[in-house]
């Protein structure tokens, strides 16, 4: 199984953290505007996070998780853009946005080996609960704005979570890696020097 690079890992680490720390900034603010703002900026990290695994990270749907990452920052960007009077389009586009989120963490969790099954069965879970919620924002009419923008904060929480559990498994399984590794080298100079030894003594 061959694991993502160090960095990679570390950036969805970070990325996480961050996504949680605004998305709950994000759920504490009673302002649509400015809860409305930090939800498109959390999704273009989230669509940050998925570019970057899919371009780093090699799996049989890793052009398709690219795609779907690059999709998510353009949506929210185009969300970043539109006009905060006219919020129940902008929810529209931020559930499209989410959607589209969904379908790449399930694609990541499907095909990417390098995770451990635990964690890749989560990804997909969390890539689920995401278009649910998508699908809910987009076809219950009678769900309040305020309600919504609460809604998905809540999720995007929950995506942040996902991110950093993806980067912190795998960089524990990178360190007993090198651990492991490290000792069979130790071993390896133990069983040299004895031969040497032995080549000595005769």
């Amino acid at each position: 199984m061959k694991k993502s690079p160090k960095w990679v890992r570390a950036a969805q680490i970070i990325l996480g953290a961050l996504a949680i720390l605004l998305a709950i900034v994000a759920l504490t603010n009673s302002g649509l505007t400015i809860l409305l703002i930090l939800i498109a900026i959390v999704l273009v990290i989230t669509g940050f996070e998925k570019t970057i695994t899919g371009l780093f990270i090699a799996h049989n749907l890793r052009f398709f998780t690219i795609g779907l990452g690059i999709l998510t920052i353009i949506l929210a960007g185009l969300a970043l853009t539109y006009p905060v009077s006219a919020a129940r389009v902008l929810l529209l586009i931020l559930g499209f946005s989410l959607m589209v989120d969904g379908f790449s963490r399930i694609a990541d969790g499907l095909t990417n080996k390098s995770d451990k099954r635990l964690v890749r069965g989560f990804t997909i879970a969390v890539g689920i609960l995401t278009i649910i919620i998508s699908v809910g924002i987009n076809i219950i009419p009678f769900w309040g704005k305020l309600f919504i923008s609460k809604l998905i904060a809540v999720d995007l929480i929950i995506i942040g979570v996902q991110m950093i559990i993806s980067g912190t498994v795998n960089v524990e399984a990178g360190k007993k890696k090198i651990k492991k590794m490290i000792k069979e080298k130790v071993k390896n100079s133990f069983k040299g020097m004895n031969r040497i030894k032995k080549r000595n003594s005769t």
